[in-house]
């Protein structure tokens, strides 16, 4: 952690330092400095250092004169990658630093693309590039996984590239192979640590910098193409085995939590040894006196080295244990985010590597004996329940329901599942139809459930599961019934709103945790939950806030801008011109809402303005089982009247597909929002309301609920009273027609968006997802919720991935690669175990 604490660096802006090391491989790191001289970036912010590790073979001098531009340091000493990363940052002036192998090459964009990234948010501490074959078709890079023992793997290793890989997303570490890291932050957190020499060191830098509250950034646009020479083999496999084993301890043991390295450092430590002993058939019970008796006056005992790779790590370890104590000092005390922030980036925990049958029973043992996988659970099964139908024309709780899922799917296993019908699919979740028994087996297969709705009525058995149960109550719907009921008569109205609490007070009763839209809900809800009993001592005393139980999660907007890929209301929808200024109206005309004082502002200035348009986005509910409500027949009979219809104001009568909203959303100039005062009002959060935020668009609203105050306090447009036809055309008057009182509302809008994302919006459930817990008063009545980590099953490899993997091992080294490679893998088969942590 000190190897950075001298002075000030030198340190150019803007520039770029690309670190080779190179040990007898002149000839690969002269190809890829003539690589990296034809990127796509300037060669003035463009410096190439190459740290020679005392190859003894000429090849510092060769390499200085074939690129006299490049900075050759000559390290005296075979310092491995790590010292010799180091060293080069020692003598780089660019404001970031890049490390390639040498005998890779980069994509024209690899650090044009990279820095991008890196300038978005500053606490991406380094951007991990994608890294292929050489001829770009199979994958060496695009995820870090990590096991409970401290080995780094690559799942996806050897597969075909394909779209699938083109996803940023956060990892718990980068190929040392191809990184990009902000200079400043590689040396605030100590850079590679030298004890390592080589192999592990890039997974002991990204999870140190995960922990430190950094983010590595996968970034698929910044690409490398990687050869894979063997380069160890030549030394012998037992090398490589023993730099893997030892360097493994000693990540783990600077980077766990006390909690962590309590349950894994013992037995990782035993699971070194049985590892060695496997892998080489060894005998163990030699010196048994029991189970080998005999050869007593023989006092030596032939082994193979491979055998001592676990032994001679762990005695590595200790040896090193006074300073890697110092160094787990200063790392715990600088935390930012705890192990089980960190698990879901492990990805498979619970991966055992090699397929030896005695190696994989140990392995079994100790995860037993020691509760690891009760411990490292980094994915969680998460249910996600909807009774709205699924299609591609979703009102708000489908939307809510398949973000929800959206959001959680890079972390967890998860199912998105409708009561009420499914026509849609996803590529990062599972998306169906359930009920009766199906419904059932989802239930049974999941961790977590969270719903929305009246699932414990068609679920019943979840009132007493030992599963863990999240309440999404974003909407009131007893409050809603209050209007939506009407239609009913006295008897079925009152039926409604009985029926609706109860259901309600049934999920307050049984969820461990609850979401709600708004602090206002939160605190109607709080009412409520007092009333059932939910606020009480043992809550109160686990967490005074009682945020544990119950947190605001509003109805959130995409994180990507929204992009119109065709006009659908201006030139399309006859009457609406290029030119004309557009009143949109998001979303459906409910009894709650207001539209009569909204056609009349309209009918007040279509004289003055006969060029405004007012356009209804959906008349009919997608659900079917959502009744047609009166409003919408007034509002339409309204229209007619004044005679607007066809003229100023125009009706889809059907619903707009969630994926095409932007194409309408962005044609308009004002978005609407206009309903009466009543209770249903005040605790409601309109989820229309989050799509003018998306597209930038002005709002004028009626005032009384949530949104109303917001508008108000921000700037985002104009508030209005109830039922004012004067006040509602002047704001729509000056929203429409005052460029520079409009411009200030859109810019507005545009900065307080963004704590609307979806991102932000469902942070506390992401969070609570990864430690899914009982709630404190429920849990001697359901008992503690049994998550275990689950082994990761590899994905069975392609014609294409197997001939793309044999063209690579028959490259690199020649049939008897070939030959090995193939053998190992018969060995995992017939064992039973998945492919080993690394493959070179």
């Amino acid at each position: 952690m000190k190897r950075f604490a001298g002075g000030e660096p030198v340190v150019r802006p803007g520039v770029v330092s690309v670190i080779l090391v190179n040990y007898r491989g002149a000839d690969d790191t002269i190809t890829c400095l003539g690589h990296l001289a034809e990127m796509d970036w300037p060669a003035d912010q463009l410096e190439l250092i190459v740290v020679d590790n005392d190859s003894g073979d000429g090849s510092a001098e060769r390499i200085r004169a074939a690129v006299p531009g490049a900075t050759v340091v000559e390290a005296g000493s075979n310092t491995g990658f790590a010292g010799g990363c180091n060293l080069g940052v020692d003598h780089a002036t660019g404001e970031y630093v890049a490390f390639l192998n040498n005998d890779a090459r980069p994509h024209p964009q690899w650090v044009s693309a990279a820095v991008a990234a890196l300038a978005e948010d500053p606490w991406i501490g380094a951007v991990a590039s994608k890294v292929l074959d050489w001829d770009g078709q199979a994958i060496d890079y695009v995820d870090g996984s990590l096991t409970w023992f401290g080995m780094g793997y690559k799942r996806e290793v050897g597969r075909a590239d394909s779209p699938e890989f083109d996803v940023p997303k956060d990892v718990l570490f980068a190929t040392g192979a191809a990184t990009v890291m902000p200079a400043a932050v590689f040396r605030e957190v100590g850079g590679f640590d030298e004890r390592f020499f080589m192999f592990y060191e890039d997974v002991d830098l990204g999870w140190r910098l995960n922990l430190l509250g950094y983010r590595v950034r996968y970034v698929p646009t910044s690409i490398a193409y990687h050869k894979h020479h063997v380069t160890m083999k030549k030394f012998g496999n037992y090398r490589e085995s023993y730099l893997l084993e030892r360097n493994a301890l000693l990540s783990m043991y600077k980077n766990f939590d006390d909690e962590s390295l309590a349950k894994a450092l013992p037995a990782a430590m035993a699971l070194a040894v049985r590892r060695s002993l496997a892998r080489t058939d060894t005998d163990a019970t030699v010196l048994d006196l029991q189970r080998s008796p005999g050869n007593d006056d023989v006092g030596t005992v032939e082994v193979q080295k491979m055998a001592l790779t676990g032994p001679y790590a762990i005695d590595y370890f200790t040896d090193n244990l006074p300073t890697l104590m110092e160094s787990r000092a200063q790392i715990q005390g600088r935390r930012r985010r705890s192990d089980r922030d960190l698990f879901p980036l492990f990805r498979h925990a619970i991966e055992p590597a090699y397929g030896f049958p005695s190696y994989l029973a140990a392995h079994q043992s100790l995860v037993e004996a020691f509760g690891i996988a009760e411990h490292f659970v980094s994915r969680q099964r998460v249910l996600v329940v909807t009774g709205e139908p699924l299609l591609e024309r979703m009102a708000g709780p489908a939307i809510r329901a398949w973000e929800i899922a959206r959001a959680l799917a890079p972390e967890h296993d998860v199912r998105l599942v409708s009561t009420g019908g499914c026509q849609v699919t996803s590529d990062t979740f599972e998306v169906g139809h359930v009920s009766g028994r199906s419904l059932q087996e989802a239930s049974e297969w999941a961790d977590v459930i969270v719903f929305q709705g009246f699932l414990l009525e068609a679920a019943p058995w979840l009132k007493k599961s030992s599963k863990v149960i999240v309440a999404d109550v974003y909407d009131p719907m007893h409050l809603e019934q209050l209007e939506q009921a009407r239609d009913l008569g006295p008897g079925g109205r009152a039926l409604a709103v009985r029926e609706t609490t109860r259901a309600l007070n049934e999920q307050l009763r049984r969820a461990d945790y609850l979401l709600c839209a708004s602090d206002k809900q939160r605190d109607f809800w709080l009412g409520q939950l007092a009333g059932q009993g939910r606020i009480n001592p043992a809550v109160y005393d686990e967490d005074a806030s009682l945020d544990a139980l119950i947190s605001v999660v509003p109805f959130g907007i995409p994180d990507e801008p929204p992009v119109q890929r065709r006009s659908a209301i201006r030139g399309q929808v006859d009457g609406i011109g290029p030119d004309d200024r557009v009143i949109i109206w998001g979303g459906g005309v409910y009894n709650w809402f207001d539209p009569l004082t909204l056609l009349r502002a309209v009918d007040r200035l279509r004289d003055a303005h006969p060029d405004i348009r007012l356009y209804f986005m959906g008349l009919k509910h997608p659900n079917p089982g959502v009744p047609d409500m009166k409003m919408a027949w007034e509002t339409q009979q309204l229209a007619e009247q004044l005679g607007l219809t066809g003229k100023h104001v125009f009706f889809n009568h059907g619903w707009v597909p969630y994926a095409e909203r932007a194409d309408y959303l962005m044609d308009a100039d004002v978005g609407v929002s206009t309903h009466f005062l009543h209770i249903e009002t005040a605790y409601s959060f309109r989820t229309r309301i989050l799509d003018y935020l998306w597209a930038s668009l002005p709002i004028v609203a009626t005032g009384g609920d949530t949104f109303g105050e917001l508008i108000r306090d921000h700037g985002l447009g104009r508030v209005v009273p109830e039922r004012d036809v004067e006040a509602l055309a002047a704001a729509l008057e000056e929203m429409l027609y005052d460029a520079d009182a409009a411009e200030v509302a859109r810019s507005n809008v545009r900065r307080f968006a963004t704590r609307y994302t979806w991102s932000t919006a469902l942070k506390p459930l992401v969070d609570f997802c990864r430690t899914p817990r009982r709630a404190t008063d429920l849990a001697q009545a359901l008992g503690t919720p049994s998550t275990t980590a689950r082994a990761f099953q590899r994905k069975r490899p392609t014609v294409r991935d197997d001939l793309l993997l044999a063209k690579q091992y028959l490259s690199a080294g020649g049939p008897r690669e070939v030959v090995r490679r193939a053998t190992g893998r018969v060995r995992r088969v017939l064992g039973g175990g998945p492919a080993p942590a690394t493959e070179d």
